[in-house]
């Protein structure tokens, strides 16, 4: 079952940042070039999995993604207004929520961790950088795809 609810996760991420981009309007200022956020997405995702038999590299990583996106900044149009936010910010905002959504589904027993099967405990805050982590991994396959969306024709 948790491999089933963990690809349900990583699916609605993708599918939330998709749906973000497209209801609120969002425009990227600075990003930096495609070919370093690749570089760190995909050392994101080789960290996932070999963190338990290389060592975990995650704030490394993690430190790598502030020097990058640094100067990166996010508009968004929630209403009428266009407001804007360092992605950064963004980032480790959606990061949290995930896990706290992690925190609320493991209290009502819809997922359980090892550690909590015979009572509840707080899912571990590292798992916030994870997410936080996760996120930066999928917003960069979604800007990739909105950059060839756009050099794409589609006839009508």
């Amino acid at each position: 079952m948790s491999l089933y609810f963990s690809g349900f996760m990583y699916a609605a991420i993708g599918s939330y940042i998709i749906q973000a981009w497209r209801l609120l309007d969002v425009k990227i200022y600075h990003h930096p070039p495609y070919i370093f956020a690749v570089i760190i997405s995909l050392l994101i995702y080789i960290n996932f999995f070999t963190h338990h038999f290389l060592g975990d590299y995650r704030w490394y990583i993690a430190a790598t993604v502030v020097g990058l996106y640094a100067r990166t900044t996010v508009i968004f149009t929630p209403y009428d207004r266009e407001r804007k936010m360092p992605l950064l910010l963004a980032f480790i905002l959606i990061g949290f929520f995930i896990w706290l959504a992690e925190n609320i589904i493991t209290f009502f027993g819809i997922w359980k961790y090892p550690n909590q099967i015979t009572s509840w405990s707080m899912v571990h805050t590292g798992k916030w950088s994870s997410w936080a982590l996760l996120v930066i991994m999928t917003f960069t396959i979604t800007v990739f795809l909105k950059h060839i969306k756009k050099s794409v024709y589609v006839p009508q």
